[in-house]
């Protein structure tokens, strides 16, 4: 996998049905998320048998009971997911570096409180809303291909994928004082 900085979070709110929440966490561990998350959750979502990756065994989990309960690190950007006018359409989306990825319940939108939370707006392009995995999946899939390090790709269908240079760590840079006493 190609490794990209930053970090980012993928979490839920008032989501009710265990097996979406399952193969949205398998599908966030896949992806390398840092941390997965629950707000205001049914109870019966700890119990996420879809998840055969067990991505709660493995990264962390956080299940926070309102939305002023949630704590996130420092700096990081909460990006939600949903359907809005104002929200940016994915494609043209630029991901913040450090981000908690927040949807909605599967017959409903993220709650006023959440929205206020929320420092960017971002949409999938469809005709109608997707399933929350799914939604997660495309919007992780989007962020890795926007910060991994990944060939360009061809610009026709017969083009082959333009390889990227390989990265060359420079020698480190001596301070002046430090070349000064050498010379």
């Amino acid at each position: 996998m190609t490794i990209a900085r930053g970090y980012f979070g993928v979490g839920v709110e008032a989501i009710s049905k265990p097996m979406n929440a399952g193969n949205l966490f398998r599908t966030a561990h896949a992806f390398g998320a840092s941390f997965l998350f629950t707000i205001n959750a049914e109870p019966a979502v700890r119990r996420v048998r879809s998840d055969t990756s067990a991505a709660y065994k493995n990264i962390p989990w956080y299940e926070f009971e309102s939305v002023g309960g949630m704590l996130l690190p420092k700096d990081c950007r909460i990006v939600g997911v949903e359907l809005l006018d104002e929200a940016t359409d994915l494609p043209s989306f630029y991901h913040p570096l450090n981000a908690a990825y927040v949807l909605g319940r599967e017959r409903g939108s993220l709650s006023p409180e959440m929205q206020e939370r929320c420092d960017y707006f971002i949409k999938i392009p469809t005709k109608f809303c997707l399933n929350v995995a799914t939604a997660g999946a495309i919007v992780m899939y989007d962020r890795i291909i926007s910060h991994g390090r990944f060939a360009r790709r061809p610009t026709s269908e017969l083009g082959e994928p333009i390889p990227l240079k390989r990265h060359v760590q420079g020698a480190p840079k001596k301070r002046r004082a430090e070349r000064e006493m050498e010379g």
